[in-house]
């Protein structure tokens, strides 16, 4: 439904009340704006109550008004400059503790994965990391750095890894020149979804590779290539991309990774520990 949204709006037009015609309009001409508000602030805007808009989404089809914004962030999620993306932001949090509602915004995208996570898909995912003969972790722009965290502990779990570095589409191709069909690319992307990393997908792809996609929907490009995918929301807060969701995700990966592996971690953080402690790698509470 979210990709319709607007045209459900235009062909429902005439069967909408007086109040619910003002919403509509609204959304139709501001839909980027109208996708960050709340529902008491969309209802004051346009002169109706909180309870009509609760209601024009209910008659939309959606089981409540979040789901509908949701649909509007979907369509416009790829598509807001960074200079829009402040403009939406200024308008949400315009006189509210800044603070209180980024952190809550946060709470509320983790209480969603929590909830709607698919743990047969999580499940699969993790026997396709356990079983790759190699793996490849790709992440640009914003997402450079939930690959990177990813990759570090990913090598102290395994041997095959490999993080692709993506400074150049050439450099690129040639970490990947020996990806195969045994191999798995757990392939990173949030809005705005990189062309670099749609195209680096595709090569692997064509290579034969496995691609686990961790992104925010079903909509988005690399999920529609994937063989399995890890979904969690990356909310849009003015010009900065909240990862603490997807971040939360690659920590219960990690985790689950560790558990499988069982006590091969435990004789690896062993050796570890007497490494660090040897080279003095960490400090100590007492150390000036």
């Amino acid at each position: 439904m979210a990709k319709n949204i607007l045209h459900s709006i235009e062909s429902s037009m005439s069967s909408f009340s007086k109040g619910q015609k003002r919403i509509a309009a609204y959304m139709l001409e501001n839909y980027d704006k109208a996708a960050f508000m709340t529902a008491s602030k969309l209802g004051t805007l346009v002169g109706v109550s909180e309870s009509t808009v609760v209601r024009f989404a209910s008659e939309l089809g959606y089981d409540g008004y979040p789901s509908m914004q949701r649909a509007l962030q979907e369509i416009i999620r790829s598509r807001l400059t960074s200079t829009q993306r402040i403009k939406a932001a200024g308008e949400l949090f315009d006189r509210q503790d800044v603070l209180g509602a980024v952190l809550h915004s946060d709470m509320e995208k983790l209480r969603e994965v929590a909830a709607d996570a698919d743990r047969k898909a999580f499940d699969d995912v993790v026997q396709r990391i356990q079983n790759a003969r190699h793996i490849y972790i790709l992440g640009v722009r914003s997402s450079t750095f939930v690959a990177g965290y990813l990759n570090f502990y990913m090598h102290l779990l395994f041997e095959n890894v490999t993080m692709v570095q993506s400074s150049a589409a050439g450099e690129i191709l040639e970490q990947l020149f020996r990806i195969g069909p045994e191999d798995v690319m757990i392939a990173i992307s949030f809005p705005r979804y990189s062309r670099v990393t749609v195209n680096t997908v595709k090569f692997a792809q064509d290579r034969g590779a496995s691609i686990i996609a961790v992104t925010d929907n079903e909509l988005s490009p690399v999920y529609q290539m994937s063989d399995a995918a890890l979904l969690a929301p990356c909310e849009m807060i003015s010009f900065v991309d909240s990862m603490v969701a997807p971040l939360s995700l690659m920590n219960a990966l990690l985790v689950a990774l560790a558990a499988n592996k069982g006590a091969d971690v435990s004789s690896t953080f062993a050796q570890l520990e007497d490494i660090w402690n040897e080279y003095g790698v960490f400090g100590k509470m007492d150390d000036e």
